[in-house]
């Protein structure tokens, strides 16, 4: 008795039209094999996801001082490499708010030391080729 309600149960849950007990477990073989398929393609298009994440925003605010926002995939010094940037462009950072666990997520306020000079596509650029060496490593 039990195991003829555990049959229907497993008819019901995979959706079997079959009656026959070896074509149920066949059925619910398929269905199994078809969900953990489902599951791959999840995870190849996260990972796809996770690699092609890559966000850089630069944007002037009142006079030495510069909103940073990057977004991009974890890599072991994706950090170090933004503030080795930050440094060669001599900015000072004045406050910054880091998140990182799927994704590295930075919002920072930066101020130049010489505004005459500061160029927000130079930050820009040197801020992406930070991302993609870590990328590369």
């Amino acid at each position: 008795m039990v195991a003829r309600t555990k049959l229907h149960q497993l008819r019901t849950l995979t959706n079997s039209k079959s009656v026959k007990k070896n074509s149920i477990i066949l059925d619910a073989c398929l269905y199994i094999i078809k969900l953990k398929l489902q599951v791959e393609a999840i995870q190849r298009e996260y990972h796809n996801l996770l690699n092609h994440v890559q966000e850089v925003k630069v944007e002037k605010l009142i006079g030495t001082r510069i909103l940073v926002k990057v977004t991009c995939k974890m890599g072991k010094d994706v950090l170090v490499s933004i503030l080795e940037a930050f440094e060669e462009m001599k900015l000072s950072v004045v406050q910054a708010r880091v998140a990182s666990k799927y994704l590295f997520g930075m919002e920072a306020i930066v101020e130049a030391e010489d505004e005459a000079n500061f160029d927000v596509k130079a930050l820009t650029r040197a801020l992406q080729m930070a991302i993609q060496k870590q990328s590369i490593m």
